[in-house]
């Protein structure tokens, strides 16, 4: 069985953990769009300097048999009971082992007071579809900009 835990993300943690961002990102953009794609920034450390570090958001490197193998970023209210999953990704060579689910349910422990978690998702990303949807139990409830395959978003909720 794997070991699971978080730490706090720091300036240090920026470099190892873009590399592991741009790697995730650039195989589902391949897989779905066939291009290297993520969010502005995702590959030089622009875009977790800004969400991780400087938002205030609960920010933390995942480690997997204490290895390095992503990150995630939470936003939360004050009172932590309605939450964004603002982003999470794994090291592609993680995938397919049940580590999302397993790391999620560790996100879910580490905010006992939630009654509302909301996240979103590329409607091209078929794997994070089937991901929040199948795995996770979110349910889809708007996509914005529905015509446009390339930028189209999921909204998705789940209520605990």
């Amino acid at each position: 069985m794997d070991t699971i835990t978080f730490r706090r993300f720091t300036e240090n943690d920026i470099e190892p953990c873009t590399a592991i961002m741009k790697a995730a990102f650039d195989e589902d953009s391949m897989m779905f769009k066939n291009t290297h794609d993520g969010p502005p920034g995702y590959d030089d450390g622009s875009f977790l300097r800004k969400n991780a570090l400087e938002s205030g958001a609960d920010s933390f490197c995942i480690y997997v048999n204490d290895v390095l193998s992503g990150a995630v970023i939470i936003f939360a209210n004050e009172d932590k009971t309605e939450n964004f999953l603002g982003c999470i990704f794994l090291s592609p060579s993680s995938r397919g082992k049940g580590l999302g689910k397993s790391v999620w349910s560790e996100i879910e422990k580490m905010y006992p007071s939630a009654k509302v978690w909301r996240t979103e998702t590329p409607l091209c990303s078929k794997r994070n579809l089937n991901f929040y949807i199948n795995k996770l139990g979110f349910m889809a409830y708007r996509i914005d900009e529905p015509l446009d395959y390339e930028n189209a978003q999921v909204q998705f909720v789940k209520y605990l």
